[in-house]
């Protein structure tokens, strides 16, 4: 498939999406207020503002907050990446891998999975695979002779975190990288991997292809055409088949990078997508494809461990962790963060301690939702004939299936949260009914100060929501209600989810 071809492919991929789009949101009475939102049924159900999320998509949304473990031969070499003329047991543990520790770790911390990095662009695979003879299969060091994912993902599977893999499309160490003999060994890798491990949530494609290396002993540089070379139309097709509930990360597939490696995204936050100049940080509000962001971020200098990272002061503190994690789930964005391991195959004290102060933070800010016990009520609700089907009541259920929702044409409304008592309020965490779209544009927080409602600062703006969004108050703040007032939205909001901390 050449470059004009896989353009073509694309163009009528997007054309087709907006005949969907047109057709879906043509107006079926006459003088109806919404051309979004209809009244097509007894329930008077909303209708979809496209683009929507798959359902593959969705439980990717729910995943949130999941780690990254780097680990492999640069472990041993202080360097990022590896040219990959590196020995295999340069791939050398000094202790037997405790992957027991890295999942207890990483469970205990409250992130729900692991992508572990299967192959880096040292081309070295870090389990037993039949595609290359630079694998752990042929390591003789004494802990060097292990096949990771297969711990890996039976710890997570024990512990009840899913598991994914991270496989490097550049291979350094290929002698046939550049050619169309290694485009077949690396799907076949993507086949093992997908086999053999179990069931996959997410699968990550680097985006760094072509330049010097070893390759077989060539020791030159090779450019490759990224778009064409790998033929990713087939090995998605394939990644289908075989793991059709994997969410597969960049190349425009399911998810993609937000755009940096600090764990930030906007606080304009969508999570359509149309390729623009806004930059995947903020996304597109009138994107024409579900293609939302992943915050990735290191927990010290570097992805892999190094000997300086610990006695330097370089890895993330517990504050600083739970600061990345308002700037990324916190604005609507999964949130990736690494952990690796170090050459005795455990995560340092200063990791895990670390982990522990994050949770201690998290669990004081967001230990107690104040709207569980608290009464809602709005200005308006939408009409049905089923009762309490888009009643305020839903944004306070605990159940992200049910939902507030206005009339057509209605995109500003208000909904109160009582507490019953005096509380001291510092968050909330909103959440829209997204398997619908995203819509508000613009919302404000305001608090009951006994006589009259008050509009609060907050640290960050106050513009889309989507999947999760939670907002810190500028100063906490005693009060008996909670407000939240809808200012835009692109049709009818619907939100699924208030909580107050």
């Amino acid at each position: 498939m050449n470059m004009y071809n896989l353009k073509i492919i694309k163009m009528k991929e997007k054309l087709l999406f907006l005949m969907v789009f047109v057709l879906a949101t043509m107006v079926p009475v006459s003088g109806q207020t919404s051309a979004l939102c209809d009244m097509s049924s007894s329930e008077n159900e909303p209708q979809p503002v496209f683009p929507v999320p798959t359902e593959r998509q969705l439980a990717w949304h729910d995943m949130e907050f999941y780690a990254f473990m780097h680990f492999g031969i640069n472990t041993f070499t202080n360097r990022e990446w590896g040219n990959g003329n590196e020995s295999i047991n340069t791939f050398a543990p000094t202790a037997e891998l405790d992957v027991e520790q890295w999942v207890t770790e990483i469970k205990n911390a409250g992130m729900k999975g692991i992508v572990l990095t299967c192959k880096h662009h040292d081309g070295f695979c870090t389990w037993f695979t039949n595609t290359t003879e630079h694998s752990t299969k042929n390591n003789t060091t004494t802990y060097g002779h292990v096949d990771i994912p297969a711990l890996l993902s039976a710890e997570c599977a024990r512990q009840g975190l899913k598991f994914g893999a991270y496989i490097s499309p550049w291979d350094r160490n290929n002698a046939e990288y550049g050619r169309a003999g290694y485009v077949t060994t690396f799907r076949e890798q993507i086949r093992e991997i997908c086999t053999n491990y179990g069931e996959l949530f997410e699968m990550w494609f680097d985006g760094a292809n072509g330049g010097s290396g070893y390759y077989g002993g060539a020791n030159e540089s090779r450019s490759i055409d990224a778009e064409t070379y790998y033929d990713f139309p087939n090995t998605f097709k394939m990644i289908r088949e075989l793991q059709p509930n994997c969410a597969i990360w960049g190349w425009e597939q399911d998810c993609q990078w937000v755009g940096n490696e600090e764990g930030w995204a906007g606080e304009t936050s969508w999570s359509t997508f149309d390729n623009g100049a806004n930059g995947n940080e903020y996304g597109d509000e009138d994107g024409w494809r579900w293609l939302p962001s992943e915050c990735d971020a290191k927990n010290g200098n570097g992805w892999f461990w190094n000997t300086s990272a610990d006695n330097t002061g370089q890895i993330k503190t517990a504050q600083q962790l739970f600061d990345i994690y308002m700037t990324s789930v916190g604005r609507n964005s999964n949130l990736i963060l690494n952990f690796p391991p170090n050459k005795a195959g455990v995560l340092s004290t200063a990791t895990v301690n670390n982990l522990r102060g994050f949770k201690t933070l998290y669990d004081a800010a967001f230990g107690t939702d104040l709207a569980l016990t608290g009464t809602a009520t709005a200005s308006a609700e939408r009409s049905s004939s089923v009762s309490g089907k888009f009643a305020a009541s839903n944004v306070n259920d605990n159940d992200n299936e049910t939902y507030w929702a206005l009339e057509d044409g209605q995109t500003s409304g208000e909904i109160e949260i009582d507490l019953g008592s005096s509380q001291t309020v510092k968050y909330v965490r909103l959440g829209e009914y997204i398997r619908k779209g995203q819509r508000v544009k613009g919302f404000e927080i305001h608090t009951w100060n006994g006589s009259s409602w008050v509009k609060q600062a907050t640290t960050t703006a106050t513009t889309t929501i989507g999947h999760r969004r939670i907002v810190q108050l500028t100063s906490p703040v005693s009060t008996s209600k909670v407000k939240i007032v809808i200012t835009d939205s692109k049709v009818c909001p619907l939100i699924n989810r208030i909580s107050i901390y």
